[in-house]
C-alpha cells in the first residue's frame, strides 16, 4: 500500500523552502528524469554543487551579518556582502536562471534571495540588491519569485517580517 510522502518543516525556514520547491517544481530527481534539477555533465555538476555551498557558506552568512548589525558594523558587514552578490552577478551572466533557462538546482539554493531579501531590505531600511549594481541578480529574483510553483510556496509575508523583525532585535540589543 502506498503511503503520502509527508515533508516535517517549519514554516519559515529557507532550508526547507528548497525542498518544497524542488519537489512542487520537479518531483524527485529518481521517479521524473527530465529535465533534472542537478546538470547531468558532471563537471557542471560539481560546479552547481559548489555554488550551492557558495550561498550556504558566504552569501546567507553575510547576509545575515548586514541584517543583525547596525551603523559602523553595518557598513563594515556589507562589503563582504557586496562581494558575494558581485560572484553571483556574474554566474548570472547570459542566462535568466544560474543553470540556463530554467529554475535548477543553484536557483533553489540561492531561492530564499527571492522573498527574503526584500524582507530584510524593509526591516533594515536598507537596499541589499540594488537593480543599478546588480540588474542580472534583480532581475533573477523577479523572475524566480515570479514563477508560479514557486509564488504560491512562499511564507505569508506579514507573518515573515514580524518573525525575522523578532529575530534581529536581540543582536541589536548586544552590540555595542
Amino acid at each position: 500500500m502506498a503511503e503520502d510522502l509527508k515533508l516535517l518543516r517549519t514554516w519559515s525556514s529557507p532550508y526547507a523552502l528548497r525542498v518544497v520547491h524542488a519537489l512542487k517544481i520537479k518531483g524527485l530527481d529518481d521517479v521524473w528524469k527530465q529535465p533534472p534539477l542537478l546538470p547531468q555533465d558532471p563537471h557542471e555538476k560539481a560546479m552547481a554543487r559548489f555554488w550551492a555551498e557558495f550561498g550556504d557558506d558566504n552569501v546567507m552568512p553575510s547576509t545575515w551579518r548586514v541584517f543583525v548589525s547596525q551603523g559602523k558594523n553595518q557598513e563594515e558587514a556589507i562589503g563582504p556582502f557586496t562581494e558575494n552578490l558581485k560572484f553571483l552577478e556574474e554566474q548570472l551572466t547570459g542566462k535568466s536562471f544560474f543553470g540556463g533557462e530554467a529554475i535548477g538546482y543553484i536557483d533553489l539554493a540561492f531561492g530564499w534571495m527571492g522573498n527574503l531579501i526584500s524582507i530584510l531590505e524593509e526591516i533594515i531600511d536598507l537596499k541589499l540588491v540594488d537593480a543599478e549594481k546588480f540588474p542580472l541578480l534583480s532581475a533573477w529574483m523577479n523572475k524566480f519569485s515570479d514563477d508560479p510553483v514557486i509564488k504560491e510556496c512562499w511564507p505569508p509575508r506579514d507573518k515573515m517580517v514580524e518573525k525575522f523583525k523578532a529575530m534581529r532585535e536581540p543582536y541589536l540589543k548586544r552590540a555595542p
